[in-house]
């Protein structure tokens, strides 16, 4: 015999009455499949946080039934590799499993993306740590999906490193200043502490940039790393030897940027490639060094509809 359990969820509500933008559960901890690198075929688990909500449009229902989400959530996130099309199935039955109560859906996962990056000389590499969402929502049928990374690259000082050059030749007219030199004795002066007497300043960066992309795409959290750090040229390493510290030395002498200039950088990268990124919103932090507060940028794609221009639309470095 089955026994009858009451459900309150299900019961009318008296007052107040009101319907509400979402309910839903946060902190769910779930291990979800996510593709690491290029390949599509090739998926590892990873520990996430989850949030999953609907909207509460009847307002005579006391609530959502939050079992049916987390039910789904387990049967549909974590044996299959998120996709934007994943995303937007697991939606779809959050609403459908709310026939009547709900017509928008919610689904969020954050979790930190691993992947080996070769160092820049050396036949290393090594395990870098790429802080990552996954979100998606469905509003009255309209679907979107959205990737938030924070990707860490250094930054030098271009005003810094014109002081410091001036400062260098200051230091070469008064050991030299009228003398007759060889290219020998040049070249040995360029060795020593003086020849160096001034270096600009550079600091970690940080550039957190969001992009909205197709249905039909995949997440290509890998590519769009590769997009970032490409456009910008100085990510940080991991595995590090001395071949590979002189190299991006050379790198960052090469790509001197002020965050306008790191902003505007991720700025053509990411439009140039329209046809995976739908919108984008970025923020770079240079954590300065020679002053106590941050310099930031912030760029929008700028298309009707699309990214405000808030500053916090993703939490700023502490």
């Amino acid at each position: 015999m089955t026994k009858h359990m009451p459900d309150i969820a299900c019961q009318p509500h008296q007052t107040p009455q009101g319907t509400l933008n979402w309910v839903g559960m946060s902190g769910i901890e779930l291990p979800v499949l996510v593709q690491q690198g290029t390949d599509a075929s090739q998926s590892v688990r990873m520990s996430s946080l989850a949030q999953a909500y609907v909207n509460l449009g009847n307002p005579l229902s006391k609530g959502i039934h939050m079992s049916r989400l987390y039910l789904i959530l387990d049967q549909m996130a974590t044996e299959e590799p998120l996709s934007p099309n994943r995303v937007k199935a697991i939606l779809d039955k959050f609403i459908e499993s709310h026939e009547g109560l709900s017509s928008h859906a919610f689904v969020e996962f954050k979790f930190d993306y691993y992947e080996r990056r070769n160092s820049l000389k050396s036949d290393n590499s090594g395990w870098k740590h790429y802080p990552c969402t996954v979100r998606g929502e469905m509003r009255d049928g309209n679907f979107d999906c959205e990737i938030s990374i924070e990707v860490p690259y250094s930054s030098t000082c271009p005003c810094s490193a014109a002081l410091s050059r001036q400062l260098i030749q200051e230091a070469f007219e008064r050991d030299f200043d009228g003398k007759d030199l060889s290219y020998a004795e040049v070249m040995a002066w360029l060795g020593t502490p003086e020849g160096i007497c001034a270096t600009p300043h550079s600091q970690r960066s940080y550039a957190q940039v969001k992009v909205k992309v197709e249905e039909s795409d995949s997440l290509g959290i890998s590519n769009l790393i590769n997009d970032i750090e490409a456009a910008l040229q100085t990510p940080v390493q991991a595995a590090v030897k001395r071949e590979d510290e002189q190299e991006f030395a050379r790198l960052n002498a090469s790509n001197l940027m002020f965050c306008e200039d790191a902003s505007r950088r991720l700025q053509a990268a990411l439009s140039a490639q329209e046809e995976h990124y739908l919108d984008f919103w970025v923020r770079v932090n240079h954590l300065e060094s020679l002053h106590p507060h941050d310099a930031v940028a912030i760029v929008t794609k700028g298309i009707d509809g699309g990214y405000t221009d808030e500053p916090n639309l993703m939490d700023p470095m502490k």
